[in-house]
């Protein structure tokens, strides 16, 4: 290949690159740096922080409400992503493992559930969650996050379960292992990636969701959540932009703390799944 045309496909390619990288992260940087920007309150935050300061944070944290909306979005993601992860996982080794009646039916309406747009749910699972008296409640709205989350997890890790080899199985019981070995030691740590992949996505869903949650919550605000929480600072007729980029910037932040730490468990179950399968 000629040297200066393959010099000016590199140099192309990390133009490309870079500007993809732009345009991604522009958003965020302006985000932070509006946070951080003493003048972005009434609307005059620029490029850089023409006067740093930290009152945005302090507000949104204190006077904004904002400890108790994180709160309660930590203990309603924390509950959403354990419970769905061992319902989906039971449930996937249930219909990949076994054969029973309505099996196919069983799949085929997870299916269909993923086909249904979320804002057709609202309703439905509005009067389900009234029927049980826990509207107005973290608690009703948990119920529905994890409901949300099944249909996805199920799907998702019934093809991780049925990618492993029944015989490692059947080896386990063969060297003894009862039911739980065999599920802890074997089955486990193969579709461990499936699982955390699960788990990203219900945590994202319960984190950020906002339609169910204003749906479901009503005027309780202290059981707010942080997507709703972020509303307050919207005003009629003019916007506490410093505020809302601060209650942006943390809430961003769990979720990058959160991914941070299960993408290593991420990268080692596939490694693991590729040595012991």
């Amino acid at each position: 290949m000629n040297p200066r045309a393959s010099l000016r496909s590199r140099i192309g390619l990390g133009i490309a690159v870079a500007a993809v990288l732009i345009f991604t992260l522009f958003p965020v940087y302006w985000m932070v740096s509006s946070a951080f920007d003493a003048k972005a309150s009434s609307g005059g935050q620029s490029l850089l922080p023409q006067e740093f300061t930290l009152d945005n944070f302090a507000f949104v944290l204190t006077d904004g409400g904002f400890a108790t909306y994180l709160r309660n979005s930590a203990i309603v993601a924390l509950v959403t992503v354990l419970v769905s992860a061992i319902v989906c996982l039971l449930a996937a080794v249930a219909v990949a493992r076994f054969r029973f009646k309505f099996r196919t039916t069983i799949l085929m309406m997870i299916l269909i559930v993923q086909m249904v747009p979320l804002e057709a749910l609202v309703i439905p699972l509005f009067l389900q969650v009234k029927t049980l008296g826990l509207l107005n409640s973290i608690l009703g709205l948990m119920v529905v996050y994890i409901a949300l989350s099944l249909a996805f997890g199920i799907w998702m890790l019934r093809g991780f379960v049925a990618a492993v080899p029944v015989e490692l199985e059947e080896a386990a019981y063969i060297d003894g292992a009862s039911w739980w070995r065999m599920f802890r030691s074997v089955l486990l740590p193969l579709v461990m990636p499936g699982l955390v992949a699960t788990s990203i996505f219900s945590f994202i869903t319960a984190w950020n969701e906002f339609i169910f949650a204003m749906t479901i919550l009503g005027a309780e605000t202290d059981q707010y959540t942080v997507s709703i929480g972020l509303k307050s600072f919207f005003g009629l007729y003019s916007n506490d932009w410093g505020s809302i980029m601060a209650a942006s910037t943390i809430i961003t932040l769990p979720v990058m703390i959160f991914f941070v730490l299960v993408q290593r468990k991420l990268a080692s179950g596939m490694v693991a799944g590729a040595v012991k399968g």
